[in-house]
């Protein structure tokens, strides 16, 4: 039954997790959405609202997780928890998935690719505004790694913040490396 779920739910029974270890509340599908945003989007994807909750909605038919309706305040809540079978079901996943390659998706990759169809001065436009948005999102994901601290509870998300901001710098060489080619 788990070989149906995509690598997408696995990240938000990875969430649900942190979740559990600090709060037995849950998190409502608006809270999950803010937690991709904040974590997953530095490293996998941060999936839209609507991707969430389809996700969700088939990891509780499953079993995976539960869902209580929190009717405090003027409308109802609907917040979610990972359940022993989400955690074993995580846990299979993490041991038993294979280590696939990760596919380079790069839209400056793939317009440098077409480069001779633009100026020289429009490619040197894009490598910087690339080389500006990477330092901006390299910037966010320091403050995420600061926040994070060397707490022994969060050390595995710790390096892969570690992990993304090498990445980031390793863009930023491979640009000025491209640029003394040009």
């Amino acid at each position: 039954m788990t070989s149906s779920l995509s690598t997408t739910s696995y990240a938000l029974l990875g969430l649900l997790v942190f979740d559990s270890e600090t709060s037995e509340h849950g998190l409502t599908g608006y809270e999950i959405k803010q937690r991709a945003d904040r974590t997953l989007r530095f490293y996998w994807v941060s999936p839209a609202m609507s991707q969430i909750y389809t996700e969700v909605d088939r990891l509780r038919r499953n079993g995976f997780v539960e869902a209580d309706d929190d009717t405090r305040g003027k409308r109802s809540t609907r917040r979610f928890r990972i359940t022993p079978k989400g955690r074993e079901a995580l846990t299979t996943w993490l041991h038993t998935s294979q280590h696939e390659f990760p596919i380079l998706k790069h839209p400056i990759a793939l317009r440098l690719m077409m480069g001779s169809f633009m100026g020289p001065g429009e490619v040197e436009a894009m490598l910087d505004g690339y080389v500006q948005a990477v330092a901006a999102r390299r910037k966010e994901l320091e403050g995420v790694r600061e926040l994070l601290g060397d707490k022994e509870a969060v050390a595995y998300p710790a390096r892969v913040a570690d992990w993304g901001l090498a990445y980031y710098d390793a863009e930023v060489e491979i640009v000025e490396k491209l640029r003394r080619t040009l």
